[in-house]
This record gives structure tokens, sequence and C-alpha cells, in this order.
């Protein structure tokens, strides 16, 4: 893992620098316009700073990244800047405007891969242990919290009927604790109106059991749990209606 944003940060300083020589050699060629050419630095050197803000935030990331952030980022790489042997670069390399674009989510599909392959390492843990027979279907119940109802999760593509209820209740409560978390240093934890916002928008891909959401909403098991483990701030709902 190598995270290239101070890299991109100081190109985005030498182009600043670079900038403010060349008007410096302008005023010093042509004094008569020092205003006129103080106020275009001031102008362009603004644009660069609310660029590289912007591709800051990009590489933190989040759950959706919109089609016109998208094209901001490439329209950012496509600028240039001079390095050390006088060379122009590309202002982002093609790596990190395919890791900055990242559509869904804050990994791109080759680390998810990585990822999603510790589901099929949890189930052949746990199916090597000799569980009571009260607990034997531990290994189908947590191996199953990132399946979906349409088929379409992983690591065996299960539909909604071929799941237990306990694997279907794991995926929800797996899906709200990661969400709202506190703990995670990569992310900061979400508020319950977007928590729920998510899920809700879950039910309606067949990503989630439409049913034991809403038990999970009317039950108030979700408020229960905000309210031991969650931070004051991120409790800013009191009305469950709008996520059924």
């Amino acid at each position: 893992m190598h995270d290239s944003i101070h890299e991109i940060n100081n190109r985005f300083m030498i182009l600043k620098q670079q900038l403010e020589l060349a008007i410096a050699e302008q005023i010093i060629n042509t004094p008569e316009y020092a205003v006129q050419l103080k106020s275009e630095l001031a102008e362009k050197l603004h644009h660069i700073e609310s660029d590289r803000a912007f591709i800051e935030s990009c590489n933190k990331g989040g759950e959706f990244m919109s089609e016109e952030f998208q094209h901001r980022v490439r329209r950012i790489a496509e600028q240039s800047w001079t390095n050390h042997l006088g060379e122009q670069q590309a202002m982002l390399t093609p790596n990190e405007v395919y890791n900055l674009c990242i559509a869904r989510g804050t990994i791109t599909k080759e680390e998810r891969d990585i990822i999603n392959n510790h589901m099929q390492v949890t189930i052949d843990m746990l199916n090597s242990l000799h569980f009571p027979k009260d607990l034997k279907r531990v290994p189908e119940i947590a191996g199953g919290h990132h399946e979906k109802m349409n088929g379409k999760g992983f690591p065996k593509g299960l539909t909604k009927e071929q799941m237990s209820i306990p694997a279907r209740m794991m995926a929800i409560a797996d899906i709200f604790e990661a969400l709202t978390s506190k703990d995670r240093s990569y992310k900061d934890p979400m508020k319950l109106s977007q928590t729920l916002s998510i899920m809700r928008n879950m039910v309606k891909d067949e990503h989630i059991d439409g049913e034991l959401f809403a038990m999970f909403l009317k039950q108030g098991v979700w408020k229960r749990y905000a309210e031991a483990r969650l931070n004051p701030d991120q409790l800013d709902i009191s009305d469950i209606s709008t996520y059924l």
C-alpha cells in the first residue's frame, strides 16, 4: 500500500512556485503591467489550490463518487508541471487517476478481490473446527454476511432463498456496524440518517433482506445499539418512517 498524496501535493506546490517565478520575471521585464500580472497570479494560484484541495478530498474517498467529480479528476490529470530535469510531466499518473476515480467505496476492484477472499478463509477456518451441536451453523451464518439477496454477493453467490434467516440478519448487522463504526481510522463514522439511507437503497437493490431490515428498524435494534455505541453527533434521527 502506497499513498502518493504527498507526492501529488508536492507537484502542486512546484507548479505554484514555477508560476510565481514566471510572473515575477514578467513584472521585472514589463513593470507597467505589474498590477494586472499580480491579479492574474492570484487568480491562477487560487485555481491551483482549489484543484489540489479537491484531489486531496478525493483521496480520502467516500461511499460514492459522481461522474462530475471523476471528470474533474481526469481534467486535472491533463495539466502538467515541470520536473527538475525540465521535463513536462502529467499532474497525475494513470494509476493515480484510477485510484482517485473509484465510483463506489474506497478501494479498487483488485483490492476488493483480495479483501473478498477473507470470507472464503473464514469459512475454511470455521469448517475445520468441531462445533458442538447447538453451534454447528456458525460457519454458514458467519460465512454468509457478504452474500446478497439477488445472488450477486460473495463468496458463493447465494440467493435469499438459499440463505438462513440468521445469515441474512448477520449481513444487516455487519453493514450497520461498518458504516457507523467510530473505530476505523481510514473513514469518518456515518450519521444514522446517512447509514439508514444507504441501507434502504440496499434493500431496493436486493442486497439485504427488506423484511428483516424493516424488523431491525421497527423493533428499535438500531436505536439501542446507537445509544450504547455511537457518538452523540451521529444520533441525528428519531423518526424511522422515511427508511421503511
